[in-house]
């Protein structure tokens, strides 16, 4: 964990900057993972996945009519043109908070950054 600068992290994933990455300036990147897999995408890029996710939300009463909620009955697409993903109601909660919490971090650093900087 020393490698990373942690950005934002909850029960399902985290979201991270490598620390080489902010050494060497390169702000462009920063890396996303939950359940078994890893995104590594701009901000902008994130925004979009934060789209996908509110997109997704409107299948969220077929989730429930199962009365399963661990049925993965919800397709995720993501900013990965060829990458879909099939998550369950209360996986799609928690990937709404790790993407709405990395946001948020990443536009409170950069206005702190940017009043350091004045």
């Amino acid at each position: 964990m020393n490698e990373i600068y942690c950005i934002y992290r909850n029960d399902i994933g985290i979201a991270f900057q490598w620390k080489r990455d902010i050494v060497k300036n390169n702000f462009g990147k920063l890396q996303i993972v939950f359940r078994d897999m890893g995104f590594y995408l701009s901000p902008d890029e994130v925004t979009d996945f934060y789209h996908c996710v509110k997109n997704a939300r409107q299948f969220e009463r077929c989730a429930e009519c199962r009365h399963n909620r661990e049925y993965r009955s919800i397709l995720l697409r993501t900013p990965a043109d060829k990458v879909d993903l099939a998550v369950n109601i209360d996986e799609l909660y928690q990937i709404e908070d790790l993407i709405e919490g990395t946001l948020f971090q990443i536009k409170l650093d950069g206005y702190l950054n940017q009043i350091c900087d004045n």
